[in-house]
């Protein structure tokens, strides 16, 4: 079974999120900023981090930054869910981050995204201003 990490400050946001992984089959923890995300990503190592990039403490850019800076997490698969951003932003592949779904987000698209970086795995990362090119095929929309 999929473990993901969501990271997201609006409640309900996060309970729809919950719900659609949920009820894709797939164990869902939740956050309410980056903080408490990497803390519970430390604990739990997850399968899948997918964040928001705008939260109180610690936003998802800095998020992203612990994670690819930890050695035992550096290689976990994650995805931008965020309303903040255009397509084609060089900053999402710089990040580190492996995919980039922008609000709104069909949930079948949420599914899809989220499954395919799980089935592919910790991977290593080379960053590019499209996204991440791993050791699989990298998942964009």
């Amino acid at each position: 079974m999929t473990t993901l990490l969501i990271a997201e400050d609006v409640d309900d946001i996060a309970m729809i999120l919950q719900r659609v992984f949920t009820r894709a089959g797939m164990e869902v923890m939740r956050a309410p900023d980056g903080a408490v995300a990497l803390e519970m990503a430390v604990e739990h190592r997850p399968d899948v981090i997918l964040t928001d990039l705008g939260m109180p403490r610690m936003d998802g850019w800095e998020l992203i930054r612990a994670v690819r800076g930890d050695a035992a997490l550096v290689d976990t698969p994650i995805a931008i869910l965020t309303g903040q951003l255009q397509p084609g932003d060089g900053r999402v592949g710089e990040s580190g981050a492996c995919a980039l779904l922008l609000k709104p987000c069909p949930n079948d698209e949420l599914i899809s995204v989220v499954r395919a970086l799980a089935d592919g795995g910790p991977h290593g990362h080379t960053f590019t201003a499209a996204g991440c090119v791993a050791t699989h095929q990298a998942v964009r929309t």
